[in-house]
This record gives structure tokens, sequence and C-alpha cells, in this order.
């Protein structure tokens, strides 16, 4: 044990002697947490939307000045043609068209069918489904309002549909995104400083006067795991505060569950750093390696796009993803409160892969002495 707390203690001098690395573990995960936080938005304003009119009915008026009121669009033209707007949209100018077709006032009054024609520049595939969703909300509305001022339509389906958002009523972003980049910042904080731990010690040549001493493999990875599991667990501390502080993050679970998988989690990424570490001779190769495996576990974590809408061979993927089960995780437990009972398994994957990661790391570590 006293081997292993020097080790600890090299480690720590080692750290903290180095100016930059201040910055970089205290002052770094704040900056990326608000910029991330506030960038990482799915709601989509400033929507360029080109009318074509070719009713010029008050009714159509009406529609018009409401899609103007709205915040999420920007009415750049109101025309007779459709050719203009096209013409816009190529030049990347406008975003949305929206056809009113002739007679669309007198047949809607007449109760006759009558259609809107909606045009999307779907280069950005999201941002025009989203535009064309925001879209037939506000035509859906206005429809009902004028159900309602007219009284010429009496509809009655027999079936009130009651709409209720539960662990987000203000279905606000930041609930959603603020925890996984939480996630986000703990792993590549912990995955990059350990893969390039050992390798640097290879570097300066310091690893051979490690592996004339009489300290013992695990004694030696265990001891360089520690500091940077210390590290971590601050690294959390200070992302959680913000959260709850600045963003304002519901925070419904237990504390302590949702530090015991923190520490769990921790384990296996410092152990993956470190077999990274082990299988390296450059921190350049090192940093490459991390760099790689961190991009690939984030894009398929489901921090970003669910997992659902992915692939099935991609979902298959993700069962050996750690990023995948931690953002889980820290949704359920902040979010909604869950208990230990619920996130057991993901508790016992996380469990076993950290064991067994960093046996690997320790039976790769070669020790020449």
């Amino acid at each position: 044990m006293r081997r292993i707390l020097y080790i600890v203690e090299k480690e720590f001098k080692q750290i903290f002697r180095n100016k930059m690395m201040k910055p970089i573990l205290f002052i770094m995960p704040i900056v990326q947490l608000a910029v991330l936080s506030y960038t990482a938005d799915f709601t989509v304003k400033d929507i360029r939307i080109y009318i074509e009119d070719q009713d010029m009915s008050p009714l159509s008026a009406q529609l018009i000045s409401k899609i103007g009121a709205s915040h999420n669009f920007t009415l750049k033209d109101v025309s007779y043609t459709y050719k203009e707007g096209f013409s816009n949209i190529q030049k990347n100018d406008i975003d949305v068209i929206l056809s009113i077709p002739e007679h669309f006032g007198r047949n809607f009054r007449s109760q006759r069918k009558t259609s809107l024609f909606i045009t999307a520049d779907a280069i950005n595939s999201t941002k025009a489904n989203i535009s064309t969703n925001y879209l037939q909300n506000i035509i859906r509305v206005f429809q009902t309002e004028q159900i309602q001022k007219l009284g010429i339509i009496k509809v009655k389906t027999g079936i009130d549909v009651v709409t209720r958002n539960w662990y987000n009523p203000s279905l606000d972003y930041k609930f959603f995104m603020v925890p996984g980049i939480l996630v986000l910042l703990v792993t590549m904080i912990a995955l990059f400083l350990s893969g390039m731990n050992i390798v640097r010690e290879k570097e300066v040549g310091t690893i051979e006067q490690l592996n004339v001493t009489p300290i013992l493999k695990y004694q030696f990875i265990v001891g360089k795991l520690l500091p940077f599991l210390l590290i971590g667990l601050l690294e959390f501390t200070i992302g959680l505060v913000v959260a709850l502080y600045w963003f304002k993050v519901p925070f419904l679970g237990s504390i302590g569950i949702i530090y015991l998988f923190t520490f769990v989690y921790l384990i296996l990424i410092l152990g993956i750093g470190m077999f990274i570490s082990t299988i390296t001779d450059t921190q350049q190769q090192a940093l490459f390696l991390a760099w790689f495996f961190s991009v690939v576990f984030i894009l398929m974590s489901g921090l970003f796009t669910p997992i659902e809408s992915m692939p099935q061979w991609a979902q298959t993927i993700t069962y050996f993803n750690p990023i995948k089960y931690y953002v889980e995780v820290i949704r359920l437990i902040m979010l909604k409160g869950s208990s230990f009972a619920s996130i057991k398994i993901n508790f016992l994957v996380i469990t076993g892969s950290a064991i067994l990661i960093n046996m690997l790391a320790i039976r790769n570590y070669k020790k020449t002495a």
C-alpha cells in the first residue's frame, strides 16, 4: 500500500508541476460545458420563409400574419409566383416556401377540401423536418381558431387529446443535453490524461527507473490510476454544480448512486486509457488512438441522436460502448429519479468491463525488471 501511495504522490506532483495542467483540469471543463450546452440546441429559429399567395383573400392574409408573428419564422417575401421563391431556395436565401392556392378562403368557408403546399430546402434534413413541423403546427392552430371564430364547421370526434410532457414539461433542451455533455467532458479528460500517462514516462526515460524498482505491476497501474480517478470525480463535481446551479437542471435521484456509478465508470475509462498507454510508444500515437475511440463512442452513444434511429448493426455495436450506458444512467437519475434497480444492468456491465480492461492493462504493462 505504501508503494502505491508513493506513486500517487509522485503523480500529483508531476501533474501540478505542469503550469498548463491546472487550466486544463479546472477552467476548460466549465468553459466547454457552458459553450457546448448553449450551442448544442436542437431548436430551430429564424427560419426564412417565402409565401406564394395565389388566393389574396382576407383568410390567407390572416394566415400570413400569424406565420410572420411566429418567433421561429422570418417572413422574407409574399408574392403571387412560385418561381421567385424557388429561385431564392436555389440561392440559399430561403428555407421554406408555403404555397396558398387560389380559392383557399372560399373553399375553407364552404367546407370544401383545400390544401396548402410546403416546399423545404432539405439539404439539412433535420432543419427541414423541424421547419415543416413548426409550420404545420401553426397551420393547425390557425385552422382551429378559424373553426371557433367562424362557427361554420362543427367537428365532433368524441376524443379529447391532452398532451403532458413528463420530466421536462417545458421541453427545455438543456435538461436533455447538459447531463450528456457532462458525461462527455468527464470521459474526454479521463481518457486523454490516462492514455498519455505511461507514454510520457517512456518518452522522458523515467519508465526505466521505475522498472528497476521492486514495485509490482498492479501497484504501478493502481498508483497511476488513483490520481486521475480523484481528479475525474472532482471534475464531475464541478460539472454537476454548474449543471444544477447555472443551467438549473433538475436532480431527482440519489447523489450516492450517481457518484457510485461515476466511480466505476471512471475506473473503466481510465483503464482503457491506461491500456492504450501500454500499447503505444509515443504520446502522438496514444493521442490518436484515444481520439479515435472517443469519437466513435460519442457518436454512437445516443448523446446527440437516438440509438433507436441507428441501423441494427450499429445498435448492436452500442452494447460495447461505455458512454452509452453512462449517458443513459445520468439522465435516468437526474431527470427521472430512477433507483438502483433501474440501472442495475448498466452498473453490472460497466463494473465487469472495468475489471476486465484493467486486468488487461496490468497484464500488458511490460516491466523489464
